[in-house]
């Protein structure tokens, strides 16, 4: 089971969903279960797959790599296991590292990054475990370990969305790809 759910497949999709995820299967080779576990929601995959690209692929601010350092950080926090294999994969591949995935995820507090990466972890955990908490003295840190104020912003957004997206991978019990778990592994350094 991929989802407590089910799951809607690719050719039952309405045109522009089944269009738009099938370029993402065709450059992964599989159609990832995020989007089979919402489709049968046309509306909220789609708003899902907007927000997301507008987050995640738009020019600017954190480079690709950050970007998934973000959600591998947050996903680990929040014990969410689709997003932390599925985006752990992302992770190895643009950050050409078949290691860092796993150590952010499995200790984003304690894991072992440059200044940058420290302040865009630590950043998104402050938002992620006591969001009631956050506050300047976190934005500074940000901005004093040089994250401008659109990078700040990118962490923050990110952190929201995937805070959404763990939810509700937790309430589908969302089971990642096969694929995913060797994606980015055999890269070397």
């Amino acid at each position: 089971m991929d989802s407590r759910f089910g799951v809607t497949e690719l050719d039952d999709l309405p045109d522009d969903l089944r269009e738009r995820i099938g370029v993402i299967a065709e450059k992964s080779g599989f159609v990832p279960n995020v989007f089979r576990a919402l489709g049968h929601r046309p509306a909220e995959l789609r708003a899902f797959l907007d927000y997301h690209d507008a987050l995640m692929e738009r020019s600017g601010g954190l480079s690709k790599a950050e970007r998934e350092l973000v959600v591998v950080a947050t996903s680990g926090a929040n014990h969410c296991t689709y997003c932390v294999i599925a985006h752990g994969a992302i992770l190895r591949i643009r950050a050409k590292d078949p290691q860092l995935a796993d150590r952010v995820a499995t200790n984003p507090w304690q894991v072992e990054l440059d200044e940058r990466g420290r302040a865009i972890v630590d950043l998104a955990l402050a938002l992620t475990r006591e969001p009631e908490l956050f506050g300047e003295a976190d934005v500074e840190a940000a901005r004093t370990a040089g994250l401008t104020e659109d990078e700040i912003w990118d962490v923050g957004a990110i952190t929201a969305l995937f805070a959404m997206s763990n939810r509700i991978a937790h309430l589908t019990a969302l089971r990642p790809n096969p694929e995913f778990y060797t994606m980015g592994r055999d890269q070397k350094r």
